[in-house]
């Protein structure tokens, strides 16, 4: 793991707020010490969750998108450090390993004219050299028997994620993405909305549920492509749910679940897909902020729930008034996460 940038006990310092009389996470989290194997520190330690992040819109610039992304990892760091260490969520449980280091990849890719076809085809190549960053990473982290929790970037990187934990696992594995958009776009080059066919075509995705796509921003090419593995690739629609209510949001978590569940799988969590939150796509419609906390909740109690994935994010492109609300929102899904997997 030789490209991550460690974060250490001087960044818990830097973050954490102290309080007389309270326990704050950023007391309590772990931290990788240098000079010593990443992997084997994971390999001795009880904590079960290794957070790391991904600072980086490379996938998105390539996706034609408005960059972003990358300011997520830091104001949700600055959110989940202040969090209360309580009989409800303990910082002891959870490391927090450090950042991809992505610096000169995205300085190179700030220079790419993302309209042009030889700018997109230099953005994919850069994609594709953060995918082999992310997938050795994640597989390193399950390897050594923890759960990986992964902030930022755009989701291209769930590419990264499914590689790395099927190559963990020595099995393809299956994905349940809490998205608006299918990101099952054709393979024309790496970028954040093709990363599950990607991960599809090559053997590392198995199954495939896409929670809550919404209508009118699916392509019919994608919708007949999807038709095609049916039997593999299952969806439905927030307005569905949500605006027919011809389905119940709980009847379709069980449907989504059991339709996965017997495989290990990853939990994909678009931030935009949910109203208002900066982001590259940012929409005025979707699931609440409470549906996707019990979303995680739901899906992320099952033995076979391998990581969580929170993409997407963008707090760079909201206003300076609002823009922690985003890493708050964050820190809430990682502890709702976190809960869900332990019986506090």
């Amino acid at each position: 793991m030789e490209n991550i940038i460690r974060f250490t006990v001087n960044d818990l310092t830097k973050y954490t707020a102290h309080r007389s009389g309270e326990i704050k996470f950023g007391e309590r989290i772990i931290t990788v010490p240098n000079g010593i194997s990443i992997t084997e520190f994971l390999k001795s330690i009880e904590a079960e969750y290794v957070m790391i992040g991904i600072p980086e819109d490379v996938g998105v610039r390539a996706n034609f998108g408005r960059p972003g992304t990358a300011s997520a990892w830091e104001s949700a760091i600055k959110s989940i450090v202040n969090l209360q260490h309580n009989k409800y969520a303990k910082g002891s449980n959870l490391i927090i390993l450090g950042k991809i280091d992505v610096s000169a990849i995205m300085e190179e890719a700030a220079s790419i004219d993302a309209t042009s076809a030889e700018g997109r085809k230099k953005l994919s190549e850069l994609v594709d050299k953060i995918d082999k960053d992310v997938a050795h990473i994640v597989c390193q982290i399950i390897a050594a028997g923890k759960i990986p929790i992964i902030i930022g970037g755009g989701h291209n990187n769930a590419y990264g994620n499914i590689k790395g934990t099927a190559l963990a696992k020595g099995k393809p594995v299956s994905a349940i993405n809490f998205d608006a958009h299918t990101d099952f776009r054709q393979l024309e080059g790496r970028h954040s909305g093709n990363g599950f066919s990607y991960a599809f075509e090559e053997g590392f995705l198995k199954k495939y549920f896409i929670f809550g796509l919404h209508e009118n921003y699916t392509s019919k090419a994608v919708m007949e492509n999807i038709k095609k593995h049916y039997d593999r690739i299952k969806f439905n629609t927030y307005e569905q749910i949500s605006v027919r209510k011809e389905k119940s949001f709980s009847e379709e978590m069980a449907h989504a679940l059991g339709f996965i569940e017997d495989d290990p799988y990853g939990i994909e969590i678009d931030l935009d897909s949910l109203p208002n939150i900066a982001s590259s796509a940012i929409t005025p419609s979707g699931f609440s902020v409470e549906k996707v906390r019990q979303f995680i909740h739901y899906f992320g109690q099952h033995k076979n729930a391998t990581y969580l994935h929170l993409c997407e994010g963008a707090p760079d492109l909201d206003n300076e008034k609002n823009n922690h609300l985003t890493g708050k929102l964050i820190a809430y899904l990682v502890t709702d996460f976190m809960k869900a997997k332990n019986d506090f």
